[in-house]
């Protein structure tokens, strides 16, 4: 019987800076969900039988993130994610690499010219490079010091693989007020912070109906 370990364990000892070959080994991985619900459902009644995995789940007002698989040593996750109305957000990069793939609904993905990061950097000077309309099926993989911003679609899901983290913090800009700032990680996270984001048992039981309705498992 195929398992998260064994499913993901090529993407243990992968080198995340390689972006050509998580993407390879990635869409291996995505394979398995593409063609049915069996391993997403198992995901999700991980995540009921885990108090770890429950607690790494996260609701915020515009995005859900289920966590289906954790591996604490290697600092591999695969998420499950789901925007709400009116999910768009700033550009940022991130702390890890990652791939995503698309299962239900779209996204404007916009992807920007490499800049050094600083906090003293102006987003109106930042450059476009790409534009891609990520649709059910498609998939990408992307460096953790890139930049991109996203506008979904309402009930938008995606899989997301992302490897261990690279840096122990990531930059968001804001086009607006032309601010950037540095954001950290869990390790540095105020508790009240922690709290905010953490997922509750209703909220969970909402998305598996909603994903349920959704034919998505």
């Amino acid at each position: 019987m195929l398992t998260f370990e064994t499913l993901l364990e090529p993407l243990r000892a992968i080198d995340w800076d390689d972006v050509e070959a998580v993407d390879a080994a990635a869409r291996k991985v995505f394979g398995h969900f593409a063609g049915g619900r069996y391993m997403l459902r198992r995901g999700l009644t991980a995540i009921r039988e885990e108090p770890r995995l429950m607690a790494l789940c996260e609701h915020y007002d515009i995005l859900d993130k289920l966590v289906l698989f954790d591996d604490p040593h290697t600092g591999v996750r695969m998420r499950l994610h789901v925007f709400g109305s009116g999910y768009h957000d700033r550009p940022h990069n991130h702390r890890w690499t990652y791939a995503s793939h698309i299962l239900r609904g779209e996204y404007c993905h916009r992807i920007y010219s490499p800049v050094t990061l600083h906090s003293d950097l102006n987003p109106a000077t930042l450059d476009t490079m790409m534009v891609r309309q990520e649709q059910v099926g498609t998939s990408y993989t992307l460096h953790h010091s890139a930049i991109h911003a996203v506008v979904a679609e309402p009930g938008t899901v995606s899989i997301v693989v992302r490897g261990p983290a690279m840096t122990e913090r990531f930059l968001v800009m804001d086009n607006k007020t032309e601010e950037a700032w540095w954001q950290y990680g869990a390790a540095k996270e105020p508790p009240e912070d922690a709290y905010r984001k953490r997922m509750t048992g209703q909220r969970f039981d909402e998305l598996v109906t909603s994903l349920t309705e959704w034919n998505v498992i």
